[in-house]
Parts: structure tokens; C-alpha cells; sequence
């Protein structure tokens, strides 16, 4: 049995022609609201909307630099630059010094030892930092726990 003989559509017209014959009186309605619902789907099915690829942008580049300079003008620029950098993390490295001394000062008056409490931070963050070590392996797959076993 070929599926072209399965699927001829001689059978289903005639099944629903003698269906059809019969007396309803719901049949043409019922027919309306079919015909009514598939052309409604095939309408929509039809609008299809086809959206092109997006326009590409016109991009305008903003440069702060002078499009011709020279070599040494860029490695002049570059050294100011990175001194300027080495300024900054100076200066910022100093207001964490004081905003630790001034921390000191307070655990002082406070009562507590400064110097005890930076011990078990650093020893705090060395454990945190060895459990992430171990975490990270275990994640990779290399256990380094005991490797001699």
C-alpha cells in the first residue's frame, strides 16, 4: 500500500459529502463557522511581514588624539600618561594607608589591639584564598589534595 493511495483525497470528500446530505439543521452554520475559522487562520498565516537584515549605523568616530602624530609624539603622550597613572595609585594608595590608621585609631580607643585584628584578616583572607585555590582545581578537575595517594 503506496502512501499515495493513502492519502488520496477521494475518500475524505466523499465521507464528508454523504455526512453532509444528511439532515442537520446546524449544518450550514457549523459549515460557515469552519470556512469562517480556516480563512481567517490562512489570512493570517498569508500577511507574513518580512523584516530586512537592520540598516547598519553610521558610526563617527570621536578622537582626542590628532590623526597624524608621530612616534615620539604618542611615546611622549604615553609616558605623561603613565605618570600621571603612577600619580593617581600614589594617591590612592595613601588614603587607604590613612583610612587604615584612622581605623587603627579607633580599635584603639575602642579598646580592641589593631595589630590582632589585621592578623586574623590577612590569616581570614589567606584561608578564603587557599578555598577558592582548592574550589578552582576541583572545578578543572585536578585535585591536588593528596596527589602522592
Amino acid at each position: 500500500m503506496s502512501l499515495i493511495s493513502r492519502l488520496n483525497p477521494k475518500d475524505g470528500v466523499q465521507d464528508f459529502w454523504s455526512e453532509f446530505r444528511r439532515p442537520n439543521p446546524y449544518r450550514w452554520r457549523i459549515l460557515a463557522a469552519s470556512m469562517t475559522l480556516t480563512g481567517g487562520l490562512m489570512y493570517l498565516i498569508i500577511q507574513e511581514n518580512v523584516v530586512g537584515p537592520p540598516v547598519p549605523y553610521d558610526v563617527e568616530y570621536i578622537t582626542s588624539f590628532e590623526p597624524g602624530r608621530t612616534d615620539e609624539e604618542i611615546m611622549v603622550s604615553n609616558i605623561e600618561n603613565q605618570r600621571k597613572k603612577e600619580e593617581m595609585a600614589a594617591l590612592l594608595e595613601q588614603n587607604e594607608e590613612r583610612k587604615k590608621e584612622l581605623y587603627r585609631a579607633l580599635a584603639r580607643a575602642s579598646g580592641m589591639d589593631p595589630d590582632e585584628i589585621e592578623r586574623e584578616a590577612a590569616e581570614e583572607e589567606a584561608r578564603d584564598e587557599a578555598a577558592a585555590i582548592v574550589r578552582r582545581e576541583q572545578a578543572l578537575g585536578r585535585s591536588t589534595v593528596n596527589s602522592a595517594e
